[in-house]
């Protein structure tokens, strides 16, 4: 956390360079470099809300806020009309929190401790609840794929529409089951250790500060997307699906890796797979009402992003069904996500 703090210090020179009109490349850089210490901070004033809050509605905070940031930086992306790079993101974000996350959080701990156990019904019902979540968002891909283009008409866009609203119900009621109905199933065997250090006022205002000046870096990073893609010869598939999601949630993955170290898997396990479930019952479905405000956006992906998509979540419940973890687990989802992330990096 002590070198994030020292990344604070890119914010005033990315202002500076947006002012003397530096390269939309090197803004990009910049904002990137900003972005990164600004999503740790969240992450640190919604960890510190938490001692007030409790340990239950704290981590609902810390998994909302943790998405946050990509949230923000898919609005811009929306409003330039980048929806490519939106759609990216989003298969991105659920695809490096299962393979990336989970698989350096149990490398990590695997080291350190041969074995490794979780609550296997807490981390089943959320991979369960994913497995159902993408199949809804992959239906739409399913239809437009397979039906003759020349039988489609603009109503398909509708569908879209539809499903988002399903998914956020649906997200509205996952919080009723675990908020109300079966809280004592979901709720975490870990408590906070320690007292806070920061007051709740203070906690607040850094969140609230922290989350303008993401907005205004979002703004900034969205504007030089296209001309770094075109000068670094990267494809906007690869920004969306795996540099955007690294950027937005770094604070996040590193919360989970730490939580492995601590032997604490099953937190690890509901940070990624629980921020997963949140990007795409809650953040897809949001971005898809917001997309209306300017162009609507159907919530349509590409073969590969689909693919990569089901298997990774086919390998979140794999992962979950014994209820333990070791290091080479970690290597193998590390190796899928290399793989997958080579892929979109030559597209």
């Amino acid at each position: 956390m002590k070198v994030l703090k020292y990344m604070l210090i890119f914010i005033p020179i990315s202002f500076v360079a947006k002012f003397i009109n530096a390269s939309p490349s090197i803004i990009f850089i910049l904002s990137c470099l900003s972005i990164i210490p600004l999503a740790g901070l969240m992450g640190e004033g919604t960890e510190e809300i938490s001692f007030y809050s409790g340990p239950k509605i704290g981590g609902f905070l810390n998994g909302t806020f943790g998405n946050a940031t990509e949230l923000i930086i898919s609005f811009f992306a929306l409003k330039e009309g980048l929806f490519e790079i939106v759609k990216s993101s989003i298969a991105g974000s659920v695809i490096g929190n299962i393979l990336l996350v989970v698989g350096a959080s149990m490398l990590a701990g695997g080291l350190k401790y041969k074995t490794q156990y979780f609550n296997q019904k807490v981390v089943e019902v959320s991979s369960t609840m994913l497995l159902f979540a993408v199949i809804g968002l992959c239906i739409p891909a399913l239809f437009t794929h397979t039906v003759n283009p020349n039988m489609l008409n603009t109503r398909y866009e509708g569908l879209s529409i539809f499903v988002a609203i399903v998914m956020i119900s649906i997200y509205a009621l996952s919080l009723f089951f675990s908020f109300s109905t079966h809280k004592d199933l979901c709720s975490s065997v870990h408590e906070h250790e320690g007292n806070a250090k920061w007051s709740l006022k203070k906690s607040i205002l850094i969140l609230v500060i922290s989350t303008i000046l993401i907005a205004i870096e979002s703004e900034f990073l969205v504007t030089g997307i296209e001309p770094i893609t075109e000068s670094l010869g990267w494809s906007e598939f690869f920004v969306g699906i795996i540099l955007i999601p690294i950027i937005g949630n770094v604070a996040e993955h590193s919360t989970a890796i730490v939580m492995a170290l601590k032997n604490k898997m099953d937190v690890a396990l509901e940070i990624a797979i629980g921020s997963s479930l949140q990007i795409i019952l809650f953040v897809a479905p949001v971005l898809i009402f917001l997309s209306l405000i300017f162009t609507p956006m159907s919530i349509v992906f590409n073969e590969f992003e689909l693919i990569a998509l089901i298997a990774t979540v086919l390998i979140a419940n794999s992962v979950s069904h014994d209820g333990e973890s070791n290091w080479l687990e970690g290597i193998q989802l590390l190796a899928v996500y290399l793989i997958i992330a080579a892929s979109f990096f030559i597209l």
